[in-house]
């Protein structure tokens, strides 16, 4: 089936890219692509929007996007300034001089803090969107790089800083330091100025793993005595969502830390444990568990277990995290979020709820410092909706004078007039009964039964959806499009048995509850089937390939990104390995069987006998994650059997479809333009 089309350097697989690009291009590069591209872009590009900055010693933070510097600019302001739009803002790091300067595009991933020198940092820059990171030592007192100081080749990476002139390194830098699915297994003690491959190994995880990782807390740093010493946490991902922990001695020997379920979502301060059963064989599924952390201990490092949230019916945790001496989380309640406060300080102290605005569809929570061992525990809370847009709460704990309360800080601007727009909480039932949850927005003016639907969907790994503002689907709505979030099974919005009855074998939920909500949506007036889309990316592009082989009925259209789309092969990509346990081993007569009954490419029908809506496949070149194959093959399969699929391969962007503001604005309009041509005729 098209097999050189894996090969990223034939011949013919480079000629299958430029043909296709060009016809792709010469239909949905439109006067109206134009005109949503260049919207878009002044999108990205606004400068009055809401900012939440992260706090290095004396300094605030932040990076963005702009006219000027389309590829981004880290900017800095002093701490005792308020970080609006308009205040004294310094570039730090000027991520396309720095480009220019070297010849080379990266993309920003963000910074790692030294906690012992706070704007200490290490720059982690992606190579051209792909997973593949760079680890570029940066002062941001002086606002340069640190010359001989630490530069890691381009490799699926991540490190944690053991002292101020070492770090702990894990890097996919050879065969030896990765797991069989490609992510680094290996830690390194790695000196400034050391070759990664010269430094000494600390950990190992097995080659079987997904990854590897560690943990550094200095009880110092939180007032604790300095005698203490390091806490140093080995962590090993056997699955993803499944994982063991090791407290490290001084000499180097492991000690297994002894949570009590194999399947728990965990973190550690210098003196609690804090995690979410995955599964029902200790605690009831989906409990928020805080046990105190003793690592001194020589018997039992975990004290007694305390169940800070058991789940009612459409009850889950969405967020969760240890601080200095609090304890936060973020219940969500029938897809309401609800902010919990624990004080670790008092062991008699029982958990408060801080009250939200009622309008809120969904919030997180970020603390001010960068790192968890610095400053003290103040939280920034954001909260927004399809169409309210974002705004930031302070909350300060660690004043225990006063009663803690969310401030306002400050609200980001609306980027399209929602006014007469209105945003529904809807149910739909799925073909075994199972009631499925869905966000309807609508536009201002609708006409029933014939509203342009823009339907979207992911459905897997536990991935979370929730309701975000953005100015790309305020576009759609203003255009007279509605959207449809889907809440489908696979997905964590309701817990871990949510997610894990899509598993596998049950992988047919969650197309199931997927067309249902399409069809509720036809039953209830809102529109027909010619006018449906379906979106999706990455396992959402399984999902919506899916819709097409399986359901070609219920869809007016199909923008299939970056998608998963033949079941017998994604394993054979190193990426593919950490997903056996989702989707099933190809190689397993049994798996493969029930991987065949819906694997898209698998289950294309002649053209003859089966009419399928237009789909657009949007890939990267550069995917390492889901390696564009999947794309290209769907596409000439398609082909093969007499349909017309429209495909693009972007060069750069890797999975996530990263990049300048014109690059992402211009992703967005090509989707859009198709849609414009689809259902909205």
């Amino acid at each position: 089936m098209n097999l050189h089309l894996e090969t990223d350097d034939d011949p013919r697989t480079r000629q299958f890219i430029d043909d296709h690009n060009r016809v792709s291009d010469a239909a949905l590069r439109t006067p109206e692509f134009e005109r949503d591209r260049d919207a878009i872009k002044a999108l990205i590009e606004r400068q009055d929007r809401l900012i939440v900055p992260l706090r290095r010693g004396e300094w605030l933070f932040d990076f963005r996007q702009s006219k000027d510097n389309p590829l981004g600019i880290w900017l800095r302001l002093p701490a005792d300034q308020e970080p609006l739009p308009d205040a004294a803002w310094e570039p730090a790091f000027d991520l396309d001089a720095f480009c220019v300067r070297e010849g080379k595009r990266w993309n920003w991933r963000g910074a790692v803090t030294c906690p012992w020198e706070p704007t200490r940092v290490l720059l982690t820059l992606s190579d051209g969107g792909s997973d593949l990171l760079r680890l570029l030592e940066f002062d941001a007192e002086r606002k340069q790089a640190v010359e001989g100081g630490f530069d890691t080749p381009a490799a699926r990476s991540h490190a944690t800083w053991l002292s101020r002139d070492e770090i702990c390194y894990f890097g996919s830098i050879d065969r030896f330091s990765a797991t069989r699915s490609g992510w680094p297994r290996v830690g390194r003690r790695l000196k400034r100025g050391q070759r990664p491959e010269d430094a000494a190994v600390m950990f190992e995880a097995a080659d079987e793993d997904v990854y590897g990782f560690n943990l550094v807390i200095d009880p110092a740093l939180s007032g604790a005595s300095a005698d203490r010493g390091l806490i140093d946490i080995f962590v090993a991902a056997h699955e993803i969502g499944v994982a063991s922990a090791f407290l490290i001695a001084n000499d180097g020997t492991q000690r297994r830390i002894d949570l009590r379920p194999k399947e728990a979502d965990f973190q550690f301060n210098h003196g609690h444990c804090l995690w979410r059963a995955k599964t029902d064989e200790h605690v009831a599924t989906g409990s928020l568990v805080l046990q105190r952390f003793d690592p001194a201990s020589e018997t039992a490092m975990l004290g007694p277990e305390r169940i800070l949230f058991q789940p009612g019916e459409g009850q889950s945790i969405a967020q969760m995290m240890l601080m200095q001496e609090w304890c936060v989380f973020i219940i969500s309640d029938r897809l309401r979020p609800r902010l919990m406060v624990l004080d670790l300080t008092r062991p008699d102290a029982e958990q408060r709820e801080i009250a939200l605005p009622a309008d809120m569809q969904t919030a997180h929570f970020r603390p001010l410092y960068a790192d968890l061992h610095l400053g003290d525990d103040t939280l920034h809370i954001v909260g927004q909706g399809f169409l309210q847009p974002p705004v930031c709460y302070r909350l300060e704990l660690s004043d225990r004078s006063k009663q803690a309360e969310p401030i306002f800080v400050a609200a980001a601007p609306s980027y399209f007039d929602a006014t007469d727009m209105s945003s529904e909480l809807l149910e739909a039932v799925s073909e075994d009964g199972t009631r499925v949850t869905y966000r309807l927005v609508l536009p201002k003016q609708w006409t029933k039964g014939a509203l342009p639907v823009l339907l979207y969907g992911y459905g897997g790994f536990d991935v979370p959806l929730s309701p975000s503002y953005s100015g790309v689907t305020g576009r759609w709505l203003e255009q007279g499009g509605a959207y449809v979030q889907a809440y489908i099974r696979g997905g964590g919005e309701f817990g871990p048995d949510w997610y894990r009855s899509a598993k596998r074998q049950g992988r047919d939920r969650a197309f199931a509850d997927f067309v249902a909500i399409a069809r509720d949506l036809v039953a209830r007036g809102y529109t027909v089937p010619s006018r449906i889309a379906c979106q999706g990316g990455s396992n959402g592009g399984l999902l919506t390939g899916v819709m097409l082989t399986r359901y070609p009925d219920d869809f007016g259209a199909v923008w299939c990104q970056v998608p998963v789309l033949d079941m017998t092969r994604f394993h054979l990509f190193a990426a593919g390995q950490a997903w056996m346990d989702e989707y099933g081993d190809p190689e397993t007569p049994v798996d493969r069987d029930f991987m065949l009954g819906y694997s898209p490419l698998h289950n294309v029908g002649p053209a003859t006998k089966v009419s399928y809506p237009p789909i657009y496949i949007e890939s990267s070149a550069n995917d390492d994650r889901v390696h564009p194959s999947h794309a290209r093959r769907f596409a000439a399969r398609l082909e093969e059997e007499g349909h017309r699929p429209l495909f693009h391969e972007f060069g750069s962007g890797g999975h996530g479809g990263d990049g300048n503001s014109e690059e992402r604005a211009a992703r967005a309009a090509m989707g859009y333009s198709f849609l414009r041509q689809t259902i909205m005729r």
